[in-house]
């Protein structure tokens, strides 16, 4: 080509020394030995380069192996930091919470773990004032509802039980309510629609619930919708005292005393409601309290918890219609009326608001190969009273594990992937130690968080349940059976759930005794449970290809869209864009990772989370209005979701359109 140089002739030199036109055999040769040499010396170093990498696969695996090991694993650790964390009640922003995480740090430090505080100034709520009383009818003399948990004979935390914070529902409104009194069994939307249905009117009531079923939260917000004036929330002995007759409680038997309270938030959010969508730094932007109500987090009626006793001496004063069966209570318990009244109840709660330090404690072991891939073990360190359970059976777990990968760094282990410990505050209020985190790092988490685990309630009885989003469901199982049985006893690793719970849990009877006598007696469990927890964070950090089971994700959604098939029977709905883009995403059957409109709670149950959210709150309200839009909106939704799986799915195949 004109102008273009051609290349010149390379002179001789050490590296290349010119062929002859005509080679001789013996250069011919020669050249053929040291082809065949080459050959050898390239076959060598495959050969060396697999080698490597079986042996770094199985070394790795040795690791695990070693983990799981009995020379690793210490009940009696597991005890002693249990024992510790439970000596004091520990609410968030009190000096104990504040001891317990100074406990953590130090700990994680003196296993060579690189470890700090991120603390946060966060809104917190605690009572002030707080009391109910009950008119058996508009004509008697009112009785004031014992609402303090008692003490019993030989209780060992007796002498700090006056720390324990009074009984109360954390984010309720301060105000009073007096008027009759209504039951309503668990507050479900579905318990409101059969009172209706009955002509039974909660509006201007004070709401009697019991728990169980769905979140505190809701059951409050749900009897507001109602009409409700105020709620008050009992532990039912059906459900967690143990029956009646002859029956025994804490702590001669498991189940909660009759004076036991059950305590938590009602707040429906997530973080520190006055900063939502940005970190509670200190200094930082807030909004006004009426903003915060406008926001529809907080509840906008009183409400408080009751223990089981109290709850009956309420019962006996309710008339009317009896409740149905399955509204009824456990062996011993009063006959459940619907009223309302005659009974009169007179709810007042004052609480206050402070700005509190609150603090998260992290853990960061280095991976070496690709340090900025995040493995993520979280848990939190808050209680409500002792939290023997909750949340520190979880808290002596996440010690463990940091032990046993001290250990393994000992050995000669490193991850492949940094290993974060994070033990958050405040998660009791509503998530707030973590949500305050994520929304401060939540550009470099969005783009390195490879999983995170938690553990919240590690150990609370026999049995295993863990979920997971179903991408992890295979990896979970498979270590599961690597782990074997929960300490050679109680159930299969074969329960997949979303929320425990256990007889004394938020109660003052939610400590070490309780968890020594009926929880983990040996702390078998708990060492499973560090088992199971390690070795997924360990195969997470170290395998070089994620273990995760794409096609899990697509045949669980297709379960849940046939789910709603029933919910939409008899309407003009229709779900074909559902199954259209679920199958492009089987057939794609890799990652998906526009996860959030798929997998999220409900705003009806905060405590379960379900495959579409949208299209289920969309329905529930569409049942309750029936109106052309509502359902409007529900086709709108299955829209939505089908246009994220779509997307989702362009993602995996790697096309652009």
């Amino acid at each position: 080509m004109e102008g273009v140089p051609k290349p010149e002739k390379p002179t001789e030199s050490f590296f290349f020394k010119p062929q002859p036109e005509n080679p001789p055999f013996s250069y011919k040769l020669r050249l053929c030995t040291m082809f065949r040499a080459a050959i050898v010396s390239i076959a060598v170093v495959i050969a060396t380069s697999i080698c490597f990498l079986l042996f770094s696969g199985t070394q790795k695996s040795i690791y695990h192996t070693l983990y799981l090991s009995s020379s690793f694993s210490s009940n009696e650790s597991i005890s002693n930091h249990l024992y510790t964390l439970t000596k004091r009640p520990h609410v968030a922003g009190s000096a104990a919470n504040a001891e317990a995480a100074a406990y953590v740090m130090s700990t994680l430090k003196s296993y060579n773990i690189r470890a700090y505080i991120r603390p946060y100034y966060t809104a917190l709520t605690y009572p002030v004032r707080r009391s109910i009383t009950l008119a058996p009818t508009i004509h008697d003399a009112p009785i004031e509802l014992d609402l303090k948990q008692e003490i019993y004979e030989g209780d060992p935390y007796a002498d700090v039980a006056g720390e324990v914070t009074p009984t109360f529902h954390a984010f309720a409104k301060s105000g009073t309510a007096v008027g009759l009194a209504v039951y309503v069994n668990y507050g479900r939307v579905e318990d409101y629609s059969a009172l209706r249905e009955t002509g039974v009117n909660v509006s201007g009531r004070v709401a009697l619930a019991r728990y169980g079923k769905i979140y505190r939260g809701d059951i409050v917000q749900n009897g507001y919708a109602a009409g409700a004036i105020g709620v008050i929330i009992f532990t039912d002995r059906k459900d967690f005292g143990g029956g009646g007759g002859d029956a025994k409680w804490f702590p001669d038997e498991k189940w909660m005393p009759p004076t036991g309270v059950q305590v938590g938030s009602v707040y429906s959010g997530a973080g520190d409601p006055t900063t939502p969508g940005w970190a509670s730094t200190e200094g930082c932007e807030r909004i006004t309290d009426e903003e915060v109500e406008k926001s529809g987090d907080v509840p906008l009626i009183p409400s408080l918890p009751v223990s089981w006793k109290s709850g009956e001496v309420v019962m006996k004063s309710i008339g009317g219609m009896v409740a149905n069966e399955d509204w009824q209570g456990g062996e011993g318990a009063p006959v459940y009326r619907l009223g309302p009244g005659p009974g009169v109840l007179n709810l007042t709660y004052e609480g206050k608001q402070v700005i509190t330090t609150i603090e998260n404690v992290i853990g960061i072991i280095e991976g070496v190969e690709e340090p900025d891939r995040y493995v993520i073990l979280g848990n939190h360190r808050d209680a409500w009273t002792f939290g023997a359970a909750d949340p520190n059976s979880g808290t002596a777990c996440l010690l463990e594990v940091a032990e046993r990968l001290q250990k393994l760094q000992k050995k000669g282990w490193k991850p492949r992937r940094t290993i974060m410990l994070c033990n958050w505050d405040a998660e009791e209020y509503g998530l707030i130690g973590s949500t305050e985190w994520v929304e401060e790092n939540r550009q470099m988490l969005a783009s390195r968080v490879v999983a995170y685990l938690n553990v919240d309630v590690a150990v609370s009885g026999a049995g295993f349940e863990a979920s997971s989003t179903p991408q992890l469901d295979e990896l979970i199982i498979q270590a599961a059976k690597q782990v074997g049985r929960l300490g050679g006893g109680g159930s299969d690793h074969a329960a997949f759930v979303q929320h425990i719970g256990y007889p004394v849990y938020h109660s003052m009877y939610d400590d070490f005794t309780w968890m020594k006598k009926f929880g983990d007696p040996l702390f078998q469990r708990h060492t499973a449970v560090a088992n199971l927890w390690g070795l997924v964070a360990l195969k997470l950090a170290d395998e070089e290809i994620l273990p995760f089971n794409y096609l899990f994700y697509a045949l669980e959604l297709q379960k849940s869209v046939e789910d709603l098939q029933g919910d939409i029977s008899g309407t003009d709905i229709t779900l074909a864009p559902l199954f259209n883009s679920i199958a492009e995403l089987k057939k794609a059957a890799i990652e998906i990772n526009n996860k959030k409109k798929v997998y999220a709670p409900s705003k009806y149950d905060d405590y379960g989370s379900r495959s579409f959210p949208g299209i289920d709150d969309a329905i529930e309200k569409a049942k309750s209005l029936n109106t052309a839009d509502s359902w409007h909106s529900v086709q709108h939704q299955i829209w939505r979701v089908a246009r994220a799986i779509t997307q989702a799915t362009l993602c995996l195949k790697g096309e652009i359109k």
